[in-house]
């Protein structure tokens, strides 16, 4: 099981393949939006959910997607889904 740092620097690593803003992401807090501050456009954003269900071996519906916009928000679910 992972503890929540390491749930941040998994959900980081797999982020850096997504945003055009490496310099947001290298400052990133979990309110970071993923969307608006690190430029992720829509369909990227579900490839990302993609890769973080396979990151993590869980599933994200797609109601619980809609609800993601920051990082913090991303982690906060992976952990729940990781129980």
């Amino acid at each position: 099981m992972s503890n929540p740092t390491q749930i941040q620097e998994r959900v980081l690593k797999i982020l850096e393949s997504y945003t055009r803003k490496d310099d947001v992401l290298a400052k990133a807090m979990p309110e970071t939006s993923i969307l608006i501050d690190l430029k992720v456009n829509s369909a990227r954003f579900v490839d990302l959910v993609l890769d973080v269900e396979d990151e993590f071996e869980i599933e994200i519906k797609d109601s619980e997607t809609n609800l993601i916009n920051t990082i913090g928000e991303l982690i906060e679910l992976i952990e729940k889904k990781l129980g």
